[in-house]
């Protein structure tokens, strides 16, 4: 952080805190880096479709969504910040792109994970003998501490054979 002039930008509470350090020799660590950071943030460009930067115009690829073809387009550098911070996220925000459900490996297709939804509606719905009134018992969300508000259970869509 000294070398590349970054020392003065870290919280000084940083230093302060119990650090617990398992550490292995990995080199200079740019593979262990290289690999962690596919996972961690994927970003909104990679480095291998910038093809230049000179005179403050930054030549980069990108696919045309109609032609299917990949594009060269030529940016102002001051724009193509611009565009590339659209894709930061604000603070306490996470990007999740493949997770759970939605993730192409997944286990079920959708329209299993659907009729199990139901099913689980279903068997919930058949253990209470009533929808529980929460007018007296006012719940609030965790996170923001605004009140929720119970609405009501609805009754599963009745899926037909094509889903």
């Amino acid at each position: 952080m000294k070398k590349v002039q970054l020392l003065d930008q870290i919280n000084p509470d940083v230093w302060k805190q119990n650090w617990v350090i398992d550490n292995q020799a990995m080199g200079k660590g740019h593979n262990s880096l290289r690999y962690l950071a596919r996972y961690v943030f994927p970003v909104a460009i990679s480095n291998n479709r910038i093809k230049s930067i000179e005179n403050n115009v930054i030549k980069f690829l990108y696919k045309d969504r109609h032609r299917k073809t990949w594009k060269t387009m030529a940016l102002d550098a001051m724009e193509f910040i611009r565009r590339f911070l659209q894709h930061v996220l604000p603070r306490g925000f996470m990007k999740i792109r493949h997770y759970g459900f939605l993730n192409p490996n997944r286990p079920f297709s959708i329209h299993q994970i659907r009729d199990l939804i139901s099913l689980i509606h279903d068997v919930i719905r058949g253990l209470l003998p009533e929808i529980p009134q929460y007018k007296k018992q006012e719940i609030k969300c965790t996170r923001c501490g605004h009140a929720l508000k119970f609405i009501a259970f609805l009754k599963p869509p009745q899926w037909g054979p094509s889903g």
